[in-house]
């Protein structure tokens, strides 16, 4: 077999998508340009003849606190007295309402709507440097590095103002060694309520009583943590809403009158406790505004905004507090804390409404001015239009300060209008492309996708020793690399690492096409009448039609909200067209009795009446379960926020977050109920093959760590459901358990994976006692290779007589045995014939309940349902090989078709969605990062692995799995068939997985066929998403539906094809093992 040629073959393929990916991405998703400029006190952004230091100038007030309740979305800072019964998140925070209502002068709440991504580190971001985020920024929420551009707390510093900062640890690295005090907290561990709340009000009260600090800022964690582990329709969300009560009741009684208080959220939350999207619930969070002295001149009135924007609180603090604005913010001051023309008198010290938006939009185009000098990526139009609307403001605004006549009431409503615009017209522009990198991305993908298309067409051809090999291709990418290389360091003076990788694969697609062409013909006379792929017949038939429609429908937005149940849909037409083509071909119901045929006038068929009767019930039966699995599989779905009325599926909740405890117990028995069928279903089916009889440390994995395994999910589940005020003596012994049960069965997968790789064999072969003399007449030693020691299973799985050709071989003690006299042979191999899947089965299998303890407990039913669907979908391509006798001749026998595998790959899309996970950032399951590390992490990678193996589960599996559908044909082959002769050379009993080992350049060819296929399918879907995101990049939905789309369609590619590969690579290394056997047993004969 050439290992290393597929091996190689596969990694160069999967090389040239992520080429494609990485370009493409790299020009979608560009960061916007920041300004690395900052405001000074020396900015004349006042009129007047003479520069004056805007820092000097007596500001509203002297001192701030600032309480940012994380999450703390507006419908949780409502308060309704006619509310009867509210639900646990309503009306806990009535200390709002009651000030509100009480001294109107005093204070204000607004609904306060953050830009998406609502992540926290973003929305620090925002209401720090009133600058708007881009999409890619999301990828840095757990990854939170220095802010750079001008920001709050920056100008607080440059004025000598005292920053005292308890809460958050993100604000500690955004902000590195900007605060006078600091006192942070790990924020990572969404399961822990407590600790950075009462880490703040440890400190909180005694420092505002001292004088060392003039900004407090207090980053409260709990109910955003408390929405992620429970949802906000949790006794524990009422419990902690009315612990900030609390706390909010507290600091306003310390609060002196040259004092502002702020409390906000930076984003709200979904009914599920998520965030990190752009649905209303996500960005509407709350912001009260507070002082003992009057901060408002009127009460409230119809001209009071209805949403005060994040980027908004940026220049109003920055002019109450007296420092100048950040040069990047686009915000608008928010008027109603400014008096209106002539009403100074009780704000000392303050400017008017006019002068604050005067100041406002002379820094704004102040910032305009410089970032469209840098950029150049604002329209020229709109830029236009904007200065010349800023030109016309600005004389009508100097005119009235010379005069010293009042202000006409329209002024002040254009300048807001200014503002507005300036900030749409960025909103507008900071989608930035690079459409060259764009599309030399589409045009590697677009050739890697016919690369991959025309390698598994011809990969009989390239398997052989004279085939086209990489030799030629990789030396042409490195001479491309290194000219571009060499190109831009003597044009542009440095290296640009994209535009090498573009070129090296751009290079190595064209010379390999180009190769490959010289060999079609070749591949024709092998291959037969199928080699004639590229004919719109073939390319436009159903297996290949359903991808291409699929892709095509990635185009609409419609279909990617609802792609869940579409993929389901088409996998059971694609499934059912299997039966329907078989029946079309007279293939599907034994043929009619034909007097010639019994005369031996004509060949009988390849499979008697009873087989085919049997191969077709099992067909139809696995049909039904698939269809079955399928409807169940719906149960599964979550719901976008797009979807309107939809439910989420009640499993996707943890056990933790159900308060009804019949409830909480019935999904434990059904989850456990599920476990222990996965763990069953895998041990019956490898004892059903004999797998389960040798001393190998694959069969250790399979006895003894599968279940060990299982139990450990088991216990985890139930202490983890177990709520923290019940059991309060052994609270510290459960807590125990949640750390180290997890961390247990990682440990033991960990182990099995290991031993399943080390010593991957599962065969046992027993030699049978020697007869006490030899005799020339008996017949040569036979070698059989059977499936179990049950006599069940030597009827019905053996493999007599196989390597006859090696008993010259055998040295004279094995030789001696002969064959006794029942006629048994002297060498007995039980599980041989599954020598391939078994490994690859339970590799599997241990990996998905390893993916099962990073999901919500009620997820094993959903596993449940994903092993029974593959089960199902390896025997309809089974049996409908078995009926269809693809297997008939030796060229290209093994040669898995193209309806399977777009079957197993359209499985692997609609268990994506049957796990719960949807192509939105909101949906991922955040929790899984604590699976076995409830404290929290001290870095990014695992936690981020950690997660990646949750969202992508499905893609793992399939991916892995895929080699399955080479093998389970021969797994289920029927003893005595013309199939199972056809390419033995002993030919008269089924030879199972045997038969790959007796045809090594075809099981090579067929292998290396199979995963370029599936990487086909996989990368068609990446170039789709990509087409879509680069022809929609204007459209509405971009950043809400394509762009998420195109991160998880690459993402979910990146994870398949390292799945994908290591699959095949423990496929190379159970051949390897094989080999290996049979040299140790048969020394001279083995190959």
């Amino acid at each position: 077999m050439k290992r290393l040629r597929v091996l190689w073959l596969l990694l160069w393929m999967c090389a040239l998508y992520a080429v494609g990916i990485y370009l493409f991405v790299g020009g979608f998703l560009l960061v916007r340009l920041e300004v690395n400029r900052t405001s000074t006190c020396g900015d004349v952004l006042q009129p007047g003849e003479e520069p004056k230091d805007f820092c000097r100038v007596r500001p509203r007030f002297r001192r701030a606190v600032l309480l940012i309740v994380d999450a703390l979305k507006i419908d949780f800072a409502w308060f309704d007295p006619n509310n009867a019964a509210p639900r646990a998140y309503e009306n806990k925070l009535p200390v709002l309402e009651e000030t509100v209502s009480s001294r109107p002068a005093h204070s204000r709440l607004y609904p306060f709507r953050a830009d998406p991504p609502t992540t926290t580190m973003q929305r620090i971001k925002g209401f720090t440097t009133g600058s708007l985020p881009t999409f890619v920024d999301v990828g840095n929420n757990f990854a939170s590095t220095a802010i750079l551009e001008d920001n709050l707390i920056h100008q607080f510093g440059q004025v000598g103002k005292r920053v005292v900062f308890m809460g958050d640890d993100t604000w500690e690295n955004l902000f590195p060694k900007k605060f006078h005090r600091s006192l942070p907290f790990p924020s990572f561990n969404v399961k822990d309520l407590h600790t950075v709340d009462n880490g703040i009000l440890q400190h909180l009260y005694t420092t505002m009583v001292g004088d060392d600090w003039d900004v407090l800022v207090a980053h409260f964690l709990g109910v955003d943590h408390c929405g992620h582990r429970f949802g906000p329709d949790h006794p524990a969300m009422a419990d902690k809403l009315t612990q900030m009560d609390g706390v909010i009741r507290s600091v306003m009684d310390r609060l002196q009158n040259d004092t502002l208080l702020v409390v906000m959220g930076d984003h709200g939350m979904t009914d599920t406790g998520d965030h990190g999207g752009e649905s209303q619930k996500e960005t509407d969070a709350a912001i009260f505004l507070y002082s003992p002295s009057p901060l408002f001149s009127a009460p409230p009135s119809q001209s009071e905004p209805d949403v005060v924007p994040q980027t908004d609180l940026v220049p109003t603090l920055a002019l109450l507090l007296g420092v100048p604005i950040p040069y990047s913010s686009v915000g608008q001051v928010l008027l109603p804390v400014f008096p209106p023309h002539g009403q100074t008198e009780d704000a000392v010290g303050g400017l008017t409404q006019l002068e604050a938006l005067w100041i406002n939009a002379k820094q704004v185009n102040r910032f305009l001015e410089t970032y469209s000098g840098m950029a150049k990526d604002i329209p020229a139009e709109s830029l236009s239009q904007l200065k010349a609307e800023f030109s016309r403001l600005s004389s009508e605004y100097l005119a009235t300060v010379r005069q010293g006549r009042p202000p006409s009431p329209q002024l002040a409503a254009s300048l807001q209008a200014y503002l507005t615009s300036v900030r749409d017209t960025c909103r507008a522009t900071w989608a930035r492309f690079s459409p060259l990198k764009m599309a030399a991305g589409l045009a590697i993908l677009a050739f890697a996708c016919l690369t991959c298309f025309v390698l598994s067409e011809l990969s009989l051809a390239l398997i052989r020793e004279d085939g086209p090999g990489l030799r030629a291709p990789v030396v042409a990418a490195l001479m491309a690399g290194v000219c571009a290389a060499v190109g831009q360091l003597s044009a542009r003076g440095y290296v640009e690492v994209a535009w090498c990788l573009a070129a090296a694969a751009l290079s190595s697609e064209l010379l390999f096409l180009w190769r490959a062409r010289r060999f079609g013909t070749a591949a024709a006379e092998m291959n037969g009448p199928r080699a004639s792929w590229l004919t719109p017949r073939r390319l436009l038939a159903p297996p290949l039609l359903v991808p291409l429609l699929r892709c095509a429908s990635l185009l609409s937005d419609s279909y990617v909200i609802a792609e869940g149940r579409v993929v389901t849909f088409l996998v059971f037409s694609l499934a059912l067209y299997i039966p329907i083509r078989l029946n079309w071909d007279g293939l599907l119901l034994p043929p009619s009795h034909d007097p010639l045929k019994a005369a031996g006038l004509l060949p009988s068929p390849a499979l008697s009446p009873s087989t085919v009767r049997k191969e077709s019930g099992t067909l139809l039966a696995c049909l039904g379960l698939l269809v079955g699995s399928l409807y169940l599989s719906l149960s599964f779905h979550a719901c976008r926020e797009e979807q309107g009325t939809c439910q989420p599926s009640p499993f996707l909740s943890p056990l933790s977050r159900l308060q009804d405890n019949r409830l909480k117990n019935l999904h434990y028995v059904l989850s456990v109920l599920a476990l222990g069928l996965w763990t069953y279903l895998l041990r019956r089916c490898l004892r059903h093959y004999g797998n389960l009889n040798s001393a190998s440390g694959t069969v250790f994995a399979a006895r003894w760590v599968l279940l060990l395994l299982s139990v450990c999910l088991a216990l985890y589940w139930a202490v983890s459901a177990t709520p923290e005020d019940s059991f309060r003596n052994l609270a510290e012994l459960i807590g125990l358990a949640q750390l180290a049960l997890p961390r247990v069965a990682f440990c033991l997968l960990g182990l099995g994976l290991s031993l399943i790789w080390l010593d991957p064999l599962t065969v046992f072969a027993k030699t049978r006692a020697a007869a006490s003399a030899r005799s020339a007449s008996l017949p040569p030693p036979c070698y059989r290779a059977s499936t179990g020691i049950s006599p069940q299973a030597e009827l019905h799985h053996l493999i007599p007589q196989i390597y006859q050709r090696m008993r010259r071989s055998l040295d004279d003690g094995e030789a001696s045995g002969g064959v006794e006299a029942d006629g048994r042979p002297a060498v007995e191999a039980y599980g041989l014939g599954t020598v391939y899947s078994a490994p690859l089965l339970l590799f599997c299998g241990l990996l998905g309940m390893g993916l099962l303890l990073l999901h919500p407990e009620a997820m094993a039913l959903s596993f449940l349902l994903l092993l029974l669907e593959m089960g199902a979908l390896l025997h309809i391509h089974a049996s409908s090989t078995t009926l269809s006798g693809l297997h008939a001749t030796c060229p290209g026998g093994f040669n898995v078709p193209w309806t399977p595998v777009v079957l197993w790959s359209l499985a692997a899309t609609q268990f994506f969605h049957a796990t719960g996970h949807l192509p939105t950032f909101p949906s991922i399951q955040w929790g899984a990062a604590f699976v076995g590390f409830p404290d929290g992490h001290t870095g990014t990678v695992l936690p981020a692995s950690l997660v990646t193996l949750n969202t992508f589960a499905s893609h793992i599996l399939f991916s892995a799995g895929c080699p399955l559908l080479l093998f389970w044909p021969l797994v289920c082959e029927v003893r005595g068939s013309r199939a199972g002769r056809a390419c033995g050379e002993e030919g008269e009993d089924a030879a199972m997985e045997m038969r790959l080992r007796e045809n090594p350049q075809q099981f090579s060819s067929a292998l290396l066929q199979l995963s370029t296929r599936y990487l086909f399918v996989l990368g068609a879907q990446v170039f789709a998403s990509v087409c879509a995101a680069a022809i929609l990049r204007r459209h509405l939905m971009v950043w809400k539906v394509f762009a998420p789309k195109l991160m998880f369609e690459a993402s979910g590619f990146l994870v398949s094809s390292a799945s994908l590969l290591i699959g095949v690579t423990l496929v190379l290394r159970v051949d390897v093992a094989v080999s290996r056997w049979f040299k140790r047993l048969i020394p001279d004969a083995s190959r």
